[in-house]
């Protein structure tokens, strides 16, 4: 099927559908193609990739009830340490194009 359409009162060009693909998402700019991926919004705040491609996160139990913990575990949680070896496939999946 040929047809012509038109964006905002003026002739753009002449196309031809394919398999799958309708007028309306040609008129509104969203043609067939590759899915994009999302990233995990809630990882991409919490993590970040080192310059040598080392998944860095932040260290856990430093938020309350820190009377209990000693000097020396509070001041070792505020380093930073590195995603286990483990998660870093599921990670990688949810940063898709941090890498």
């Amino acid at each position: 099927m040929t047809f012509f359409f038109r964006v905002t009162g003026r002739r753009c060009g002449e196309g031809t559908l394919f398999a799958g693909e309708s007028l309306f998402n040609r008129f509104h700019g969203m043609e067939k193609g590759m899915p994009k991926i999302k990233t995990h919004r809630g990882a991409a705040k919490r993590l970040s990739v080192t310059g040598s491609g080392k998944i860095k996160r932040n260290k856990a139990f430093k938020q309350h009830i820190l009377t209990k913990k000693s000097q020396k575990r509070k001041r070792n949680m505020r380093h930073s340490g590195l995603v286990a070896a483990v998660d870093v496939a599921s990670v990688r999946q949810m940063l898709p194009y941090s890498f």
